[in-house]
């Protein structure tokens, strides 16, 4: 039987939010399961044109098995207009087939952005992404205000999902609440999934 792993799916441009898939992961390693990074290619503005099957460096990037096969899921995304990128969309519309098989129903989901404007549309992103996650049937896992940090951050977090404020340039790296947040979801996430896998009959 495979190990039961937390799929962290993110697509990222500056590197704001692969350092929070990076951080979640962390929390899902604390909670006890494997946290396994994917990212999506970028779309080329002129064609469909196909991308290297492996990126120059860092995640690998995701194909459908990585999500059919996950026991939880942290989907991240920068904030372009108040909704997700492009290159993550482009890959949730290609799940269907996981739509029509029911293969995600049930397992947990969260999401995560980040912002160069401390107001620049955060939630309406996170939202973007927990739409097609609830159309496929999953556990939305929020951030509860039992969280401490939520209450006393100047920064990013939401209850709707982990997020940053990365400032104008994109450099501003991730306050200590921040980083909390990040953590705290991808704990709830591995303990939800293993909630869930033990009452369904299954090993976690």
């Amino acid at each position: 039987m495979t190990t039961p792993y937390v799929l962290v799916l993110y697509y990222s441009r500056n590197g704001s939010v692969s350092e929070m898939a990076r951080q979640i992961a962390r929390g899902i390693e604390q909670g006890g399961l494997e946290a396994r990074l994917r990212t999506v290619p970028a779309i080329s503005t002129e064609c469909e044109a196909v991308a290297p099957s492996i990126p120059e460096e860092g995640a690998l990037y995701a194909s459908l098995d990585d999500l059919k096969n996950c026991a939880g899921l942290a989907l991240g995304s920068p904030t372009r207009f108040g909704n997700m990128a492009a290159p993550l969309k482009y890959f949730l519309d290609g799940t269907s087939n996981l739509w029509l098989t029911g293969a995600l129903v049930g397992k947990p989901a969260g999401v995560f952005t980040s912002t160069a404007s401390l107001h620049g549309g955060q939630e309406t992103t996170l939202m973007s992404m927990l739409l097609p996650l609830l159309h496929h049937g999953m556990l939305i896992t929020g951030l509860p205000y039992s969280e401490q940090a939520l209450l006393d951050t100047q920064g990013g977090g939401t209850p709707y999902g982990a997020s940053h404020h990365s400032g104008a340039d994109g450099k501003r790296a991730l306050d200590p609440h921040e980083i909390a947040l990040c953590r705290a979801l991808g704990l709830r996430l591995a303990k939800t999934a293993t909630l869930l896998r033990n009452g369904s009959g299954q090993q976690a």
